[in-house]
């Protein structure tokens, strides 16, 4: 009786991980991103490469990395006006397309040896361009092709196969190089895209759950800004990502001092560790995929694990220690980062969601070349374990901060509703004036209970 229990419950465990799975949508869209993804991260590991092999320099490293997330900085808010604007399927196929093609002309001229620092550097901002409307589409694609109450399992799912892809992609990346060279593991990305613009290709679009779509119309990027701003979930929740982002998220500055420095070890022991934060992420996405509920008391929960973990971080002088305490801040961080995307859908209207997420984007992916270089100069005059310090205390700090607007906010698991049924293709456009969203109108003011009747219906039977 008790192992017939034990099997339904492993089985239940099971279903509510993957159920957003049962979605043919999302299987083919989550299908080919999972091959594309460690093609990601093989181009991520062969760039630095190719820059090292170059310059020997890793300042240039440094600038490369900065040069590829500056535009994010610079121009997320109106990538987000652009995804609110225009059919997202077809944005994502554009933007994959010329990401493909971007691998692809890196690939021909390292191969050729023509490429140069310069030519590089010019990729790497392209290629940066091309994430400012990739990363807030696909994030807010999501919600067109699962049902409300999934929302939260399928971001977790897509965490996990970016992590798998993390662990992957560098392992296979490093082969490749060593084997064949830089221009060898660019090529391979090349090809990867095909993946996921066939599982594109295969999408029953009549299936999605549709939006309508924001007409043109002047201020919309700053009308982004206010909503966000006027809403206290949404401008606590991008506050935590914010402050994290800028310390916490730096592990490709921090983690080779600590092999060095403190662990006195090599490439070898940065490869241990770099593979520990993995295995904890993957571990903490699935985690997140079996969960049904989001709300501001779990960003908060996770906002101070993730910081305290990074204290123990500090502590660490042996590296079975060490791999140990990085898996735990591998299941922080990317609970932390799924709760705070999850929550900002869950607050954010349908017309709102490519800005919100570009908000988002701008603050997790735009820190970094701010956090960079501040935590390298802190590693460098103090050690890797004050940059723990920082990253850990800072963290406390902002979960402090944001407590007040955020331990009463309560989520269902599921996002503010996009529409339950398929919408025609094209999508109405919203009308440039009187439809839009009053951005200081409180939340409260949305319709709470119907919203809570309809992800009632939507949940699937237990």
């Amino acid at each position: 009786m008790t192992s017939s229990r034990s099997r339904v419950g492993r089985q239940t465990l099971l279903a509510r991980t993957g159920r957003s799975l049962r979605h043919p949508n999302y299987r083919r869209f989550i299908s080919g991103h999972a091959v594309s993804v460690i093609g990601t991260w093989m181009q991520r590991v062969a760039q630095d490469w190719l820059v090292l092999e170059l310059t020997g320099s890793p300042v240039a490293i440094g600038t490369a990395t900065a040069l590829q997330f500056l535009p994010t900085l610079l121009f997320g808010v109106w990538g987000g006006v652009l995804v609110d604007r225009f059919d997202r399927w077809k944005l994502i196929i554009g933007t994959q397309v010329a990401s493909a093609v971007l691998a692809a002309a890196l690939a021909v001229t390292t191969l050729t040896g023509a490429t140069t620092l310069g030519l590089v550097y010019v990729m790497a901002t392209l290629l940066g361009l091309v994430t400012v409307i990739d990363s807030p589409a696909r994030q807010a694609f999501v919600t067109d092709l699962v049902p409300v109450p999934d929302y939260v399992n399928a971001q977790a799912l897509n965490s996990t196969i970016h992590n798998t892809g993390r662990l992957i992609g560098p392992a296979v990346a490093g082969l490749v190089i060593s084997t064949a060279g830089a221009g060898t593991a660019f090529a391979v990305n090349a090809v990867s895209f095909l993946a996921v613009l066939i599982g594109l290709a295969r999408i029953d679009r009549s299936a999605l759950h549709r939006t309508a779509r924001l007409a043109r119309g002047r201020g919309q990027a700053r009308e982004g800004l206010r909503y966000a701003w006027h809403h206290r979930e949404l401008r606590a929740c991008l506050f935590l990502v914010a402050v994290v982002g800028v310390f916490g998220q730096n592990f490709r500055v921090i983690l080779p001092v600590t092999a060095t420095e403190v662990l006195d070890g090599d490439a070898a022991t940065y490869g241990y560790l770099t593979a520990a934060l993995g295995l904890g992420a993957v571990l903490g996405a699935l985690g997140a995929a079996s969960s049904e509920q989001v709300t501001g008391r779990r960003l908060l929960l996770w906002t101070v694990l993730f910081g305290v973990v990074n204290l123990a971080m500090a502590l660490a002088g042996q590296l079975p220690v060490a791999l140990a305490v990085l898996a735990a801040v591998g299941v922080a961080n990317i609970l932390f980062n799924t709760v705070a995307r999850s929550l900002l859908q869950v607050h954010s209207t349908p017309e709102m969601q490519g800005r919100v997420m570009a908000l988002h984007g701008l603050l997790f992916l735009g820190t970094t070349p701010i956090g960079a270089p501040l935590l390298g100069w802190i590693c460098a005059t103090a050690g890797s374990a004050v940059g723990f310090l920082v990253a850990g205390g800072s963290a406390l700090l902002a979960a402090v901060a944001a407590a007040r607007q955020l331990r009463r906010s309560t989520g269902s698991g599921a996002a503010q509703p996009s529409t339950a049924t398929a919408a025609p293709d094209p999508a109405p456009e919203l009308p440039a004036t009187d439809a839009r969203p009053d951005p200081r109108a409180p939340l409260a003011s949305t319709p709470r209970r119907l919203f809570a009747d309809r992800v009632r219906r939507q949940r699937p039977a237990r």
